[in-house]
């Protein structure tokens, strides 16, 4: 991160980076979101009746009632352009690129605006983007590989790979699957370490220390997380003897010719042909951060062109073939799209659901067709999405370098409109729009609300000044730095200023990709009221772990 997003920057969104939330926004493409009868029902006039387009080699269950009518992919294709410079326009985001690929070719790669709004580098087809989530999908087939060369199995535990780790549960540790891990069904709760992540923790820490986070019953709920995810890329790595980094480089990358894939960081610092992050500040988009998200590389530190993507969007679609020949068993592949645990229950009850496979979700659309998808995004300004539509051998992928509005979803969702229904069934901007924006509401008690006027005084500022231990988040400082209290959190560590508010409660505010703007430190005074005892940070307290106590 290279600046401090705070109150200041009101329309970059107060809220900003809500933990996990992509992986339910991902899930919404062809369940919540999806219109209604008329995407099912306005197929064009002459498409052909589906008994005579049926393949009669499929089991019911595959087969939808409303055909794709001929021709409608390619008329599609050539209405996307314009769908998607109307949907730039509406929402301003710097830089985008899109790729669609269908029955095995690239039909169509553009690229629109600019890498960065400072230099005004055009974005091309060959610039690479951070994917953000749309990195687990691309892990899960990594992991995929290495099932088929019979170097990991989708059944291995974590622990059997990855000496000493554990969770809160012993049993749980013990038993839990790189299969659980990639499918979120682990016990872990939504977001488990991000926080870690953000105050600079590594990976191996940040690995080691799930073991303290709250567990809900294994493989019952649905909890996105970034760092359980990770573990199971790690531990397929560590199976096959090689770093994640390389695991993928050998198992996908290379094999495929995505010569600009990679996740190290490193990489995609060293392309010349790559996009920065931008947020929209008050109407306004503003290259301001910078993320590197090496700790959680097999969930979200991927990079890539939409080039290169639309390889692996064919590969998925051929059933793990690649230029005619085997790559991946269909059967291993299969285990990455089938359904593992009920990511979104339908609401209302005649709705559809969605769930989660490996790396991807899976859906059913209004046309009663399967649909594998996921978006990503880094609130500091990064936005993607893939989704395929398989029963078409049709895939759709599309990056761009603002933070998350709505956009690649919107062009996803409309394209896929222009396929099966010859028109765009709704505002699909707003649909997902609204959503992220409602994502990025800052949930704190003191959000909205002004200091009182007459406060509580504070104690003396030595009250406060102290060392706070916490065995997940480590050892804190309250110091005095020229009367003015601060905070000092992470390994590096981060400097925080605490602002008085009323009695033993202060406000800052967190910086880093899930920081939601001004939160409160509540201070607690020992037995005696001499000191505080222990300090309670708001923001740092969403799994119950944020209390610290005086050492």
């Amino acid at each position: 991160m290279t600046a401090r997003m705070d109150e200041a920057d009101t329309s970059a969104g107060k809220g900003l980076g809500r933990r996990g939330f992509i992986g339910a926004v991902a899930a919404l493409t062809g369940t919540a979101l999806t219109a209604g009868p008329a995407a099912a029902t306005s197929a064009d006039a002459a498409a052909p009746t589906a008994a005579a387009t049926a393949d009669q080699s499929l089991p019911p269950n595959a087969v939808s009632l409303v055909p794709i009518s001929k021709g409608a992919v390619t008329a599609a294709v050539a209405r996307l352009d314009k769908v998607i410079r109307d949907l730039i326009q509406r929402t301003g985001v710097p830089g985008v690129a899109t790729a669609v690929v269908h029955d095995g070719k690239v039909v169509f790669s553009r690229a629109y605006g600019v890498r960065d709004v400072t230099t005004k580098a055009p974005v091309t087809v060959d610039t690479v983007f951070q994917l953000a989530s749309v990195s687990k999908p691309l892990a899960a087939t990594a992991v995929a590989r290495g099932v088929h060369l019979k170097k990991v199995q989708w059944t291995d535990t974590i622990a059997s790979h990855l000496p000493g780790f554990t969770l809160q549960d012993p049993y749980v540790g013990s038993h839990v699957t790189i299969e659980d891990m990639l499918a979120h069904r682990s016990g872990l709760p939504h977001a488990a370490g991000d926080l870690l992540e953000d105050l600079g923790y590594p990976r191996d820490v940040i690995l080691e220390r799930l073991r303290l986070e709250p567990l809900t019953p294994m493989r019952t709920l649905y909890n996105y997380s970034n760092f359980g995810y990770t573990s199971g890329g790690a531990a397929a790595a560590r199976a096959a003897g090689m770093s994640w980094e390389d695991f993928a480089d050998a198992m996908l990358f290379r094999p495929l010719g995505m010569a600009t894939a990679s996740y190290r960081y490193a990489d995609f610092v060293s392309r010349p042909n790559r996009s920065a992050m931008h947020v929209r500040v008050d109407g306004v988009w503003q290259q301001r951060y910078t993320r590197d998200a090496d700790p959680e590389a097999p969930a979200g530190g991927g990079s890539a062109s939409v080039v290169d993507l639309a390889k692996w969007m064919m590969l998925q679609l051929a059933e793990g073939a690649w230029n005619g020949s085997p790559f991946i068993d269909p059967d291993v592949l299969r285990v990455m799209r089938t359904p593992a645990i009920v990511l979104s229950p339908p609401k209302p009850a005649i709705g559809r659901s969605s769930f989660s496979g490996q790396g991807l979700d899976i859906s059913d659309d209004a046309a009663a067709r399967v649909r594998w998808s996921h978006s990503g995004a880094f609130f500091q300004g990064a936005a993607t999405q893939v989704i395929l539509l398989p029963s078409a051998g049709l895939g759709i992928v599309t990056l761009t370098n603002g933070m998350p509005v709505g956009l690649p979803e919107a062009i996803g969702a409309s394209f896929l409109d222009l396929v099966e229904a010859s028109t765009v069934q709704r505002d699909w901007l707003a649909g997902y729009g609204g959503l992220f924006a409602a994502s990025m509401a800052n949930t704190s008690k003191l959000a909205g609300k002004t200091p009182p006027a007459n406060p509580t005084p504070a104690q003396p500022n030595a009250f406060y000044v102290g060392t706070y231990d916490n065995a997940f988040y480590g050892s804190i400082q309250v110091v005095d730095q020229v009367g003015t209290l601060r905070l000092l959190i992470g390994p590096h560590p981060n400097d925080y200023p605490l602002t008085h508010w009323d009695g033993n409660e202060f406000a800052f505010y967190p910086t880093g990709e899930n920081a939601a703007g001004i939160t409160a430190a509540d201070f607690t005074p020992n037995a005696g009221g001499t000191h505080a005892a222990r300090v309670v940070l708001e923001y740092y307290d969403n799994d119950g772990l944020g209390t610290f106590t005086l050492h």
